[in-house]
């Protein structure tokens, strides 16, 4: 059985840095692209982040391009989004999913390739 769980989220201050992780287990992690998603209260979850699973390539949505680093250590099962310059519109609960495929496809951002969901963690930005 696929378990993802996340962690590191918490409140900061706009401006201010936060590294959430998510480790999988129940699955060959490096078979599958990986990806964050995030749901703000009233609003539809949105991607905002994918990598293939070697990896080298790697996607963002708009809002968090320049401010947002994914990266995945395979060997650790473990996926991380480095979040710097943090906005209150980055107020949200972050959820990692496990990808159908091993590349992020054309429409990543729209979660229907993603099969296992962690619980998310809430991430609070203080303006």
């Amino acid at each position: 059985q696929v378990q993802v769980v996340e962690s590191g989220g918490g409140l900061v201050q706009a401006g201010g840095s936060l590294r959430l992780s998510c480790t999988a287990s129940g699955l060959t992690f490096d078979d599958y692209a990986m990806a964050w998603f995030r749901q703000a209260p009233g609003q539809e979850r949105e991607g905002v982040s994918c990598i293939g699973r070697s990896g080298r390539w790697t996607h963002y949505a708009d809002s968090v391009k320049g401010r947002f680093t994914i990266s995945r250590d395979n060997a650790k099962n473990t996926l991380y989004l480095q979040m710097n310059s943090l906005k209150s519109q980055d107020t949200a609960t972050y959820y990692c999913a496990r990808g159908r495929y091993g590349y992020c496809s054309g429409s990543w951002s729209k979660k229907g390739d993603f099969d296992d969901w962690g619980q998310g963690t809430q991430v609070t930005v203080s303006s």
